[in-house]
């Protein structure tokens, strides 16, 4: 159990010794952690652990959790920070009309949150267009993409805010994305926003892209958190289940057309806009 008479306060860190930690799956060993307090004061989270002894099975982890709080945000980024998701509609919409092919608003929702390479996948399996176009086809969407977005494309409301809001409360940031890394680079520029992040990571070259959560839990082990620490702001559908399988928290931000469907029910949190999330928003999500 923590010593009070060895703590040692710095700022926003307080260090303990003295504090226990499994080893073999009793409460036994000791070795030392940083407390940090976040707003509000009563919520703690304990990480950081050093010095564990060599037995413990944790000693090769490089995070501990003695109380599960949130302390790091992850944001994806298409749709949810920047207005792009019409934009890679018409940059699809150009391509499919080449095999003389056109989606329903209801069919390009439905596939929102995919790798491009898994978009293609799966329209030109739904439209029994010959595989051998799909490697050029994905290329030409994400150069079409990539060019309209770094033209065209503008910041979602409440972007700027919120990335002040969780920075004034020591939280680390992050973006995860099923969009090619070059193109997160130009987003995070683009926005102003690459001070405030700690890691931006592509599902671009991973195994699995959304649903899959693969591009999360890299994210979580790039911000050095566990999952469970993390709050997620998702808009995609494929977003929200890659975040809950994640078992994140979760914070949906929907598009107008689609707010009111129940398939969001999953989520922690639905909004409207970035820009309604506060103090109140955040102590729910902590409880």
């Amino acid at each position: 159990m923590i010593s009070e008479t060895n703590r040692k306060e710095s700022g926003a860190f307080q260090t303990f010794t003295d504090v226990n930690f499994p080893v073999d799956g009793t409460l036994t060993g000791s070795g030392k952690c940083e407390r940090r307090c976040l707003v509000p004061p009563q919520q703690y989270l304990y990480s950081k652990i050093r010095n564990v002894p060599k037995e413990s099975p944790h000693s090769a982890a490089w995070l501990y959790i003695c109380a599960m709080k949130s302390d790091a945000v992850i944001f994806d980024m298409d749709g949810l920070l920047i207005d792009s998701e019409p934009l890679w509609e018409e940059a699809g919409a150009e391509l499919l009309k080449e095999f003389n092919i056109e989606l329903t608003p209801e069919q390009y929702h439905s596939s929102t949150g995919l790798r491009t390479v898994e978009w293609i996948a799966h329209w030109f399996n739904f439209f029994k267009i010959e595989e051998q176009y799909a490697n050029n086809a994905v290329t030409g969407i994400i150069n079409k993409a990539i060019d309209k977005i770094e033209k065209h494309g503008v910041a979602m409301p409440g972007v700027p805010e919120i990335f002040a809001f969780f920075k004034d409360r020591g939280f680390r940031m992050a973006i995860a994305t099923s969009s090619p890394i070059k193109l997160a680079n130009i987003v995070a520029d683009k926005l102003n926003i690459r001070h405030y992040l700690s890691s931006i990571t592509s599902a671009e070259a991973l195994q699995y892209g959304k649903p899959h959560p693969e591009v999360y839990l890299n994210c979580a082990m790039q911000l050095g958190v566990s999952p469970s620490q993390c709050i997620c702001f998702e808009d995609s559908f494929n977003g929200m289940i890659a975040v809950k399988a994640a078992r994140m928290k979760c914070v949906v931000v929907p598009a107008p057309s689609v707010f009111n469907a129940g398939k969001w029910d999953a989520a922690d949190l639905k909004l409207q806009s970035l820009a309604q999330f506060g103090e109140e928003q955040l102590n729910g999500l902590m409880q």
